[in-house]
């Protein structure tokens, strides 16, 4: 099979895997920023409420753009759009790795987080055209590409980042110079894989098995429930992203590289979650995963602040492997609402997740200064009942059989 040789169910693997791949190191450069917080606060003395709003300005930055992108790219296809959004996350880097105080440090981010905002609307594009008949297999290996990116933050700044110190988070440069060489690969594929997808639809077509059309106000009411769903899951998540390793510091008395690894179990069970959770949603639907993903980790949700270290450690797998696995669904769920605006969907979906996370972050900071980390986590455990909203949802064709 050569590198754009689709299997039976026309699905592209090889150029999911390198897609998972850029996602990979798109991710993992974007996490070295929450990793190097024990860092940055000990070498410029912030607090709760200013780390908090170096995770906003992130997100923020990260939001901006993609449903604008999406929107724009949806018209006027950019395959090769993400090599520009690396050469930002490039400069930011390097940026922070040398930031002389908190100001060039909240550039830095917003750099790193702008590179972000080009790279997800097209990527997801070419995810879906590459999908074939696997659109929650394929969203997942994209997506695991991103968790695992993501958990490897905590890696590097335990082996890394904390001997070497904050200039040595420029090394990671080579990172963005290999996502820029895979995804000029990528972009050269495009017109090929773009041509089969459009190909297999029309069949679909022929078939009788078209995308259901949704009037406007089920549009409207489904994603309003779904961005209200990925604030609340993002809220819980946001809740280990920024202040877990303090947690663990704080209340078991752990060093910053033992807390770093336990954020790095977390993020690497959220990423096999994701991965589970769009293989599983092909074959039971969407709206089921959403139900079991987002409502499921309740009742360990509620344990996990009454717990000793090593129970927190088993509790953080289970509610990570459960958790990530809504992502994959939700993405699909809404481009199935509006099945010909996918970099509209992918940039306001991965927008969301950045904005959404950056507001739910300094709300956190803010309410950690004032109470207090336990009490975060005992209020961020009533969080997984925004669940029950699925109940609203309208109905797809997210049958396991449903044509993309």
């Amino acid at each position: 099979m050569t590198a754009t040789t689709a299997t039976r169910s026309g699905t592209y693997l090889t150029v999911l895997i390198v897609l998972g791949g850029t996602h990979l190191l798109n991710d993992m450069m974007q996490s070295l920023i929450p990793a190097a917080y024990p860092i940055l606060r000990a070498a410029y003395g912030l607090d709760f409420v200013q780390i908090g709003m170096i995770t906003l300005t992130f997100q923020i930055a990260g939001a901006l753009l993609q449903p604008v992108m999406g929107m724009v790219t949806d018209r006027y296809p950019a395959p090769y759009s993400p090599v520009v959004g690396m050469l930002f996350t490039l400069s930011g880097l390097i940026t922070l790795a040398y930031a002389p105080g908190y100001g060039m440090i909240l550039v830095a981010v917003t750099l790193i987080g702008l590179g972000s905002s080009i790279f997800h609307p097209e990527a997801t594009r070419m995810a879906r055209y590459a999908a074939g008949g696997r659109q929650g297999f394929a969203q997942g290996i994209f997506q695991v590409g991103g968790q695992a990116g993501g958990a490897l933050g905590p890696v590097f700044a335990a082996l890394v980042i904390v001997p070497f110190g904050q200039p040595s988070l420029a090394w990671f440069a080579v990172a963005a110079l290999l996502a820029m060489a895979l995804l000029g690969w990528i972009g050269s594929k495009q017109r090929e894989i773009s041509a089969a997808f459009a190909s297999m639809r029309a069949r679909a077509a022929a078939n009788g098995d078209a995308p259901l059309r949704h009037a406007p106000r089920t549009i409207v009411l489904g994603l309003v429930i779904l961005t209200l769903l990925m604030f609340l899951k993002n809220a819980y998540t946001e809740s280990f992203r920024s202040f877990y390793t303090f947690y663990l510091m704080e209340r078991f008395d752990l060093s910053i590289p033992s807390a770093q690894m336990m954020l790095f179990v977390f993020l690497f069970a959220s990423a096999v979650g994701v991965l589970v959770g769009g293989i599983v949603g092909d074959r039971i639907g969407r709206q089921r995963i959403i139900w079991i993903s987002v409502l499921g980790p309740l009742p360990l949700t509620l344990m996990l602040p009454y717990v000793g270290l090593v129970a927190t450690g088993v509790l953080t797998v289970l509610i990570a492997l459960v958790m990530a696995s809504a992502f994959a669904s939700i993405l699909i769920y809404a481009i199935e609402l509006l099945p010909n605006r996918i970099g509209l969907i992918g940039g306001l979906f991965y927008g969301l997740n950045f904005g959404l996370g950056g507001i739910a972050a300094a709300g956190l900071g803010v309410m950690a200064d004032a109470y207090g980390l336990e009490t975060v986590y005992r209020i961020c455990a009533f969080l997984p009942l925004a669940g029950l909203l699925a109940w609203f949802l309208p109905r797809t064709n997210d049958a396991a059989t449903a044509p993309p």
